[in-house]
């Protein structure tokens, strides 16, 4: 379903100022010992590192809902803190896989340890032609080329190309695609959007080989596929949700969510240290939204407007918790007023130096948000500024599924890269824990002006 966008802009106050006492008691609530209570427990062995879905992504939502509960934050309707989300786990039968491409004499045979499967429905080709496609000419791409072919995709940098070629491929309807990366392992299945179209990683380097001599476009290569369908295993994911409701008659059904992922990557396989912790990404954003709730639950009178604080489950897997919030909306998108999502703000070791004191926040001028939080930040001696470098990290976080829809929604991040991205060295004790903390103070700032200006 095509969605029309809607624009939003927050017009508020250019200088912050004018704090009251009990807002200024609410930002300095915020703790570094607390952020470090939180994380080594969200970040720990025990949890697995927090795969979707995994038992230590339940724990982890069970710990949340905990803090929001002791925060005094409103449940959802049922009671509970939890958005369920009925998915599904497929597991691929490899008994019998059989997958060989053949070019003239050369012969290539496939185990499956070199390929992972994305697909809910078997496969059976017999010398079907491979057609190779440049992702980086995907504006090109036509029915005639790609509608029931086998296409093996090459070139391309960029996530978003990669993002827009797989919304072409979905309505070019290709029979099998083909990739040369490892890819995602595609186990999880959302109701809401099955695969347009069966994928095979092949990660053989003899295959690439034989990809980079062909052109563009119809090749002599011929594939065979056998390949079982898979078995489905269901499973119950959760967003986990608080609510501060607001304290102004005329604005308390307006709505300001602060936002941030609790997943990770989980295991990796091998000996020794396997566990991706994900202490910075984004367990940093998950403890963050902990701390700014309780910060504001405890002030004698609450913003103007409604807060909603969500911790989204699947980010690394496809933005899957927020994406599933866009299509099931717990409050109204249109009233909506803003989203800021937190991500990465414990780690200052950026590649290209230290970023202690500054942040940067994704569409900067897409909306006023930006702008507030550069100049709450401001006041409190905190750089925070457009980073033309880090607009690539717009359509990679949950602020996306909110901006679809039309809502002023972005990340913020103290760095958006890091020594230990994505590796079993992303742990608490790496965390510089008082620049969090003053961060989150500005962030429960601007967060303070957004909700409280009377226009939007």
């Amino acid at each position: 379903m095509k969605i029309g966008l809607l624009v939003v802009m927050v017009v508020l106050p250019a200088a912050a100022g004018g704090w009251t006492a009990e807002e200024r008691a609410a930002m300095e609530r915020i703790s570094s010992d607390s952020l470090r209570g939180h994380l080594s427990f969200i970040a720990s062995d025990l949890l697995e590192g927090r795969d979707t879905p995994s038992r230590g992504l339940d724990v982890a939502a069970e710990y949340i809902a905990a803090q929001f509960r002791r925060a005094g934050l409103r449940p959802l309707a049922d009671g509970t803190y939890f958005q369920l989300a009925p998915w599904s786990v497929a597991e691929v039968d490899y008994e019998g896989f059989q997958l060989r491409v053949d070019e003239g004499d050369k012969k290539l045979e496939f185990d499956k340890d070199n390929v992972r499967a994305v697909t809910s429905e078997a496969l059976h080709l017999e010398n079907a032609e491979i057609v190779k496609l440049d992702l980086a000419e995907s504006a090109n791409w036509t029915s005639e080329q790609v509608a029931g072919k086998v296409v093996v995709l090459t070139g391309g940098r960029g996530f978003r190309e990669m993002t827009a070629a797989r919304g072409l491929l979905a309505k070019l309807k290709p029979r099998l695609v083909l990739t040369l990366t490892g890819g995602g392992s595609g186990k999880l299945r959302n109701p809401d959007e099955p695969p347009a179209y069966p994928t095979l990683s092949l990660t053989d380097g003899r295959f690439r080989k034989m990809v980079d001599g062909w052109k563009a476009g119809p090749t002599d290569a011929r594939i065979s596929v056998t390949l079982k369908a898979p078995k489905q295993r269901p499973a119950i994911l959760k967003n986990v949700i608080g609510v501060l409701p607001g304290s102004d008659p005329a604005l308390k059904d307006t709505y300001v969510m602060v936002t941030a992922h609790y997943d990770h990557i989980g295991r990796t396989e091998g000996e020794g240290d396997v566990i991706n912790n994900g202490a910075n990404d984004d367990g940093s954003g998950t403890v963050s939204v902990i701390e700014i709730a309780a910060a504001l639950a405890k002030m004698p009178v609450a913003p103007r407007r409604t807060i909603v604080f969500v911790t989204y489950f699947g980010e690394e897997k496809g933005l899957y918790g927020s994406r599933w919030y866009g299509r099931h909306p717990v409050f109204p998108v249109a009233r909506t007023v803003a989203d800021v999502n937190l991500e990465q703000l414990g780690r200052t070791d950026a590649p290209g130096g230290s970023t202690a004191g500054k942040a940067s926040v994704t569409g900067f001028d897409f909306s006023d948000v930006g702008q507030v939080l550069h100049n709450v930040g401001a006041e409190f001696g905190f750089q925070i500024d457009n980073d033309p470098g880090n607009e690539a990290f717009f359509a990679r976080s949950d602020n996306q599924a909110l901006a679809d829809l039309g809502v002023p929604s972005h990340t913020i991040a103290a760095a958006y890269e890091f020594p230990d991205y994505h590796k079993v060295g992303d742990e608490w004790q790496k965390i510089d824990y008082d620049n969090m903390a003053k961060l989150d103070r500005v962030i429960t700032a601007a967060v303070l002006e957004i909700a409280n200006s009377s226009k939007r």
